[in-house]
């Protein structure tokens, strides 16, 4: 049988407390990029105090650098991938109805 915790331990040091937001590192790209979004919706409510606005502003920043961080690595290994292909020219990239150059 499992380890079972009593009540009076203490939470494990690196877990967030009750409320309080996974750490930015430990998100995936998608719940980064979510939190994000949650983030700017209260923000643009102005209902925030200053405070709030700010620490939501810092934790906005940190999510918007893991986001791209995540981006730019997804970026690197499809070149990677694409360099390693069979040498068949590659075409640019253009989304539907976009007249190609």
């Amino acid at each position: 049988m499992g380890k079972q915790r009593k009540q009076d331990d203490a939470p494990e040091p690196d877990a967030p407390a009750a409320g309080e937001p996974e750490s930015v590192a430990d998100l995936t790209f998608e719940k980064a990029l979510k939190a994000l979004e949650t983030l700017v919706e209260q923000m643009e409510d102005g209902e925030l105090s200053l405070e709030d606005a700010v620490r939501c502003y810092e934790r906005g920043v940190a999510l918007h650098q893991h986001c791209q961080r995540a981006l730019d690595t997804a970026e690197q290994k499809v070149r990677i991938l694409t360099e390693r292909g069979d040498g068949a020219e590659r075409a640019p990239f253009t989304q539907e109805g976009e007249d190609q150059l």
